[in-house]
């Protein structure tokens, strides 16, 4: 099932279940909309696999198995570097 993760593995943004802005790949790394577009040209920087629309859990599915609490983080900053270098 997928894992909804609460954040943008690179600017740490809230992605809460059904924001428009969040993007997934192939292994369900999380990015926003501005990561996905602006920084990665819709390519996963972990893995290499297309960023695409994250899907809405049903209500149902959510009750049967909660979206992570976890937050995700790179180890290194690169992403934010990037993104203060574009400004």
């Amino acid at each position: 099932m997928l894992e909804i993760r609460p954040n943008c593995e690179c600017c740490d943004r809230d992605l809460r279940n059904g924001d428009p802005a969040a993007r997934i790949c192939t292994f369900e790394c999380t990015f926003c909309a501005a990561c996905a577009e602006e920084l990665f040209a819709g390519i996963c920087p972990n893995c290499g696999g297309d960023l695409v629309l994250r899907p809405t859990r049903p209500d149902p599915a959510l009750a049967r198995v909660p979206a992570s609490l976890k937050r995700v983080m790179r180890d290194d900053r690169r992403c934010l570097s990037a993104r203060a270098g574009a400004v």
